[in-house]
């Protein structure tokens, strides 16, 4: 028990939450773009796979890290204007394109690997490029608070910049407005001449872009190489981190790093003698915990307004 403590108490910990909730964080942004306006994106864990994948795919063809990034955020578009297509302009159940577009990421991902390198579950064959990890001046050199936040990859300090982006977004652009008006009342929205339909194509593009740069992190970040069904869950623990964060880009962000929290004494408690079942349990545990508060939470509100 004392070295658990330690451990949780130790810079290391802190640096592995960080590093942890950066794919989180992705996700739980993605999330909160497209529920302001309206849409309910469960399909942002399938994206993060494919943009993992793609990443991977990118950068072993070009020799070039950056060039392996621009591919995953591609298909994260590509996949968010499929998903628009077919949910927008064909009217197709939302809840079913997005579980249908999960599973058809968890197969298509392997298919495509195993056809260009034989192998159906790591891409180790691929002389895939990693995004650099950056040291911060000044900060590295000071004890503890230099351990902790520098020396991350690059897409970790982009992820918390995005926290300050889509507040700005959400509520100082005119475009941040109407997705709020779109997704507390589309009638009315369009009754002042905003096309609902417009709007949420657009935070379905941003939701990908996003959640592209998730799954870019999973692969050529967090880890060097693609695994099968990587993601792990992220993309819904950041669906569950936006409601828990009130939709809200600092609350997301705190609720994620909470995930992260997680995540972290998850990974840790494997070199301790636990059960590895109950180890891998904890993150969705955490998650259903979380999302029974939230809900519980929202329903107390409606009862004090109807009152």
């Amino acid at each position: 028990m004392s070295d658990f403590l330690a451990l949780i108490f130790s810079p290391f910990f802190a640096y592995s939450i960080i590093r942890l909730t950066t794919p989180i964080l992705f996700a739980t942004l993605a999330a909160m773009v497209t529920q302001r306006a309206g849409v309910t994106n469960m399909a942002i864990e399938g994206i993060m796979i494919f943009a993992a994948l793609f990443g991977v795919i990118g950068s072993a063809i070009f020799q070039n890290a950056w060039i392996g990034l621009i591919f995953a955020i591609a298909l994260g578009v590509i996949i968010s204007l499929l998903l628009s297509y077919f949910t927008i302009t064909l009217k197709a159940d939302m809840y079913l394109s997005c579980i249908a577009m999960n599973i058809f990421a968890s197969g298509g991902t392997v298919f495509i690997l195993f056809t260009m390198t034989g192998d159906k579950s790591v891409s180790s064959s691929l002389a895939s490029k990693v995004l650099p990890i950056i040291h911060i001046p000044l900060i590295q050199n000071i004890p503890v608070l230099g351990e902790i936040i520098s020396g991350h990859n690059i897409l970790t300090y982009v992820s918390f910049l995005m926290v300050i982006v889509v507040h700005i977004l959400l509520f100082k652009l005119p475009l941040g407005l109407q997705m709020r008006a779109v997704g507390e009342n589309p009638d009315a929205a369009s009754s002042v001449g905003i096309s609902v339909n417009k709007t949420r194509f657009i935070a379905l593009i941003i939701c990908g872009v996003l959640a592209g740069l998730g799954g870019a992190y999973m692969s050529m970040g967090y880890m060097s190489m693609f695994t099968r069904d990587m993601v792990a869950g992220r993309g819904f623990f950041g669906l569950a981190a936006s409601n828990v964060g009130g939709q809200s880009p600092v609350g997301g962000m705190f609720a994620a790093l909470l995930f992260g929290i997680f995540d972290s004494i998850a990974n840790n408690m494997q070199r301790f003698n636990v059960s590895a079942n109950l180890v891998q349990a904890i993150p969705y545990v955490a998650t259903l915990v979380f999302l029974g508060i939230s809900s519980y939470k929202k329903m107390l509100d409606q009862k004090s307004k109807g009152k």
